[in-house]
């Protein structure tokens, strides 16, 4: 453990290695957070993908398997009120879809979206203490992000610009994850009124990451487009005390993702990849199919995060039947084809030594 140049991280949250798992709603289990934490990282339950219920369950799992650190990860959006002529203009584009796969344009859209950070959750926090909680899309109202910080939990969160990173330390976070634009899944971007046109702006991670580190003062985790040694040497050479690392993770047993997105990234070239808000409503980067080609991958007609997601569920069941990824979303970053079949204990492991040698440590 002396090893490793830069202990704020290890030391903050009292982990042996630098290597955070990134909490990927709708991909991680219970299961992978526990391989990472007891293989010396920080495991992490992304709790927009559970109701309150669903989140303490998982949790208290986790806590039954293992003594380790745990980072509990929330998404900060507020849920729009329903418009009309969003809606409609949504249905339209969704149409001749819908119409192909048998399906009536004109049927109620079923409830999608992910659950936001509220008083319920706060209060999950401060009876189950996890070591960290993390962000994403900004931070929870002050008096929130008080109680949890009073419940000793270290508070992380997402920044895709040098302004989100010097926001977020104004505001008391102890550490900061650099998100490049190479990242999979949603962009972490909250300082913008219109994030899906604001894509052309982002920076990659290894250009952000120095400039945040010399920008705050509290450590800095790297995380987008890191799969190996080689991204963790890099990561830590520019200023990183630490590294967050999702796609890597989906090739783990561990991951809870269907067979043809598991065969997608099996199969993914560097460039096969997009940043889309067709999902959700928000840019978020996964493996490019049918409706991201067809439709673009940003289009003006998604109604906004997280409503853009209930008019697709439909042809997703129904393609998902049928064995296919068409209507889905696969979130993935730009390392993908750097990834590896492994548990994800041993592939934390297998991380950290490869980043050891390759720093001659």
């Amino acid at each position: 453990m002396n090893a490793w140049p830069d202990r704020r991280i290890l030391d903050l949250f009292g982990i042996a290695l630098p290597i955070l798992q990134a909490p990927m709603a709708g991909a991680s289990t219970p299961e992978m957070a526990i391989a990472v934490s007891e293989a010396g990282g920080l495991g992490s339950l992304p709790c927009a993908q559970y109701d309150l219920a669903g989140a303490r369950k998982a949790l208290e799992q986790v806590r039954a398997a293992t003594k380790r650190p745990i980072n509990l990860n929330f998404f900060c959006h507020t849920m729009p009120k329903p418009d009309q002529a969003e809606e409609q203009r949504w249905r339209a584009r969704l149409a001749v879809y819908y119409r192909e796969l048998g399906l009536d344009p004109a049927m109620p859209f079923p409830a999608g979206g992910r659950t936001p950070f509220d008083a319920a959750f706060c209060a999950l926090v401060e009876e189950m203490k996890p070591e960290v909680a993390s962000f994403h899309f900004g931070l929870p109202e002050p008096a929130l992000l008080q109680r949890v910080k009073a419940s000793g939990a270290k508070v992380i969160a997402s920044a895709t610009t040098v302004r989100e990173a010097q926001w977020l330390e104004e505001r008391g976070c102890d550490a900061i994850i650099a998100m490049g634009y190479e990242a999979g899944g949603h962009r972490g971007n909250f300082l913008t009124d219109n994030p899906s046109r604001d894509m052309t702006r982002q920076v990659g991670t290894f250009a952000l990451v120095p400039q945040v580190a010399d920008a705050v003062k509290v450590p800095v985790i790297a995380a987008g487009g890191i799969a190996d040694g080689r991204g963790i040497v890099a990561a830590l050479a520019l200023g990183a005390s630490a590294v967050q690392i999702g796609t890597a993770y989906l090739f783990t047993p561990e991951a809870k993702i269907p067979a043809y997105h598991r065969a997608a990234l099996k199969s993914a070239a560097d460039d096969d990849t997009m940043v889309t808000n067709l999902f959700t409503g928000r840019p978020a980067r996964g493996i490019a199919n049918r409706i991201m080609r067809e439709v673009g991958p940003l289009s003006p007609d998604a109604p906004r995060f997280p409503l853009a997601g209930g008019g697709l569920i439909p042809l997703r069941k129904v393609a998902e039947a049928a064995g296919s990824g068409d209507f889905s979303n696969m979130w993935a970053g730009q390392a993908a084809r750097l990834g590896v079949e492994m548990p994800a204990g041993a592939l934390t492991r297998k991380l950290a030594s490869e980043a050891l040698a390759r720093s001659g440590r």
